[in-house]
């Protein structure tokens, strides 16, 4: 029972290195004593732990080795040299040629974990030997005459070997083969390894993500209650502004203009090529005729046509006098254009200030009628087609509509990097709004528990499999050995109390048994 990995002591190595399964130059050590073999033994010259080789073998941790290569400092590589008496530990020689790390390879603190174990392997260990050394000393007194009471001191520490036996033997075939022996049904974690994460895969999808489960558990946090009090609050509102203004920041930086450009321009283009264009413009224009607003159009038309004839008499003149005859003589040319000039001028002026002139009546017919020939007359609708289609042909216009991403980007990026922007003033007023009638109204408040309870279930319900195949794949992937290392250096300590209890409880019933047993003889 030394301290050879897998011996009593679990491998904690503080034995005088005696035990079955050291090998050969491996006493004296005070490494971890995890297993270099599968089956829990250290091998021949192989050091596992923080501590000492003397053998020939591989050291996988920081620690002296005095092997062939000659010795080493504490804490640095050990040197590699062929084991005796088997073959190295993978994980050994992977660790000493500088291989890839273990996906569970061990963190700082599963390392000051696992020296929280060896500390409780060797109470367990110290405790053991204790009632090994009581039973010794008790038997050696009641054969030289003692007294009685040696006995029952004997008993008790004899049932406390027992009891710290069978619960070392159990805590270790959780982890390795006891003594390194191939004991059925031992070395539970390394062997069992995939049907243990398929086991924990099925627990966790079965008793936590359940459609009920998860429902109950949701409506039982008040998702909504609490999101509204959360953002009722100015700060927090504002750390959400600032974190939504930074992820869309990032995003548009991360996008390229070229990408985007290519896709919304295409988008654009395919969208208004498949629609029809002139019954929407049909409709649009009779409710603009219905509702009078295309008078201000035909005012500033007005005002801008007067204005125009004002300062532009010579080029009317111009016209009339050179769409004249060459017979006519100029005088007469002059005339007409003067008369021209002030038949137009007065025209536009009535047009300009009269409501209801003839003219705007006019117009007013023929923008209703064309509406409705937009909308139910098919040559007009035909020629709006071609029209549009031409237009969206053009390169200018596909220029125009490639720009709008870049136009739309940097607006959208100033406004996010301006704390003062009317964008993210308007976010945060918004999101304040929100986490005020969140906490007053209690039909929004539903709402939205019924929102995020109606996601969370169908993400569960949907995605389970995969969510707990995740566990699955990921403890299928783990290295045997590592995992054991691993699971023993987080509940190992824990564990440790079992062989104390054991070692203790079996005293007990070993005294009680004796006591009895006596009563009952005489």
């Amino acid at each position: 029972m030394g301290g050879a990995s897998g011996g009593p002591t679990g491998g904690d190595g503080t034995g005088p290195g005696t035990g079955p399964e050291a090998g050969p130059g491996s006493g004296g050590g005070t490494g971890r004593g995890v297993p270099a073999r599968q089956d829990g033994s250290a091998g021949p010259g192989v050091s596992t732990g923080h501590g000492v080789s003397t053998g020939p073998g591989v050291s996988t941790e920081p620690g002296v080795s005095t092997g062939p290569g000659g010795p080493s400092r504490p804490g640095a590589p050990s040197r590699t040299a062929t084991a005796t008496g088997g073959p190295p530990r993978r994980g050994s020689v992977a660790r000493a040629l500088g291989g890839a790390r273990s996906p569970v390879d061990l963190t700082p603190a599963d390392l000051e974990k696992r020296r929280g174990v060896r500390r409780m392997k060797s109470f367990a260990l110290g405790l053991l030997l204790f009632v090994a050394v009581v039973y010794a000393l008790a038997t050696w007194l009641e054969h030289r005459g003692a007294g009685a009471w040696t006995g029952y001191v004997a008993a008790a520490a004899e049932a406390g070997m027992v009891g710290a036996l069978a619960d070392w033997f159990a805590v270790t075939a959780l982890f390795r083969h006891p003594l390194g022996l191939p004991i059925p049904h031992t070395a539970i974690i390394p062997q069992k390894k995939d049907q243990l994460g398929a086991a924990l895969g099925g627990f966790v999808g079965e008793n936590f993500l359940s459609g009920d489960v998860v429902r109950d558990r949701l409506r039982g946090i008040g998702i909504g209650h609490r999101l509204g009090e959360w953002l009722a609050e100015p700060a927090h509102a504002d750390r959400v502004t600032a974190e939504a203004a930074t992820a869309l920041r990032g995003a548009l930086t991360v996008l390229r203009d070229s990408d985007v450009q290519a896709v919304v321009g295409e988008a654009i283009t395919r969208r208004a090529k498949n629609a029809e264009v002139a019954p929407s413009l049909g409709r649009l224009l009779e409710r603009l005729v219905a509702d009078g607003g295309h008078r201000k159009l035909v005012d500033l038309v007005c005002v801008h046509a007067h204005d125009w004839l004002v300062t532009h008499r010579d080029s009317v003149m111009d016209a009339v006098q050179g769409g004249a005859p060459g017979w006519t003589p100029r005088f007469v040319d002059k005339r007409i254009g003067e008369r021209v000039y002030k038949e137009l001028l007065r025209f536009v002026t009535e047009m300009r200030d009269m409501p209801d002139h003839p003219a705007r009546g006019a117009v007013d017919r023929f923008l209703a009628d064309f509406a409705g020939d937009l909308q139910a007359d098919g040559p007009t609708r035909a020629r709006v087609e071609r029209l549009k289609n031409d237009i969206l042909g053009r390169a200018e216009v596909q220029d125009l509509i490639a720009t709008v991403w870049g136009t739309v980007r940097g607006m959208m990026v100033a406004a996010a990097e301006d704390e003062r922007s009317e964008l993210r003033l308007r976010a945060r007023t918004a999101l304040l709004s929100l986490g005020s009638r969140l906490s007053a109204d209690d039909r929004l408040r539903a709402k939205v528990d019924g929102w995020v309870e109606g996601a969370a279930v169908y993400v569960v319900s949907t995605y389970r499999t995969e969510i707990t195949s995740l566990i699955t794949d990921t403890v299928a992937g783990w290295d045997a050995e590592h995992t054991s290392r691993k699971i023993e250096a987080n509940i190992g300590r824990d564990l440790q109390f079992i062989r104390i209890n054991g070692t203790v409880v079996g005293s007990l019933a070993g005294l009680v048994i004796y006591t009895v047993s006596h009563a009952l003889g005489a």
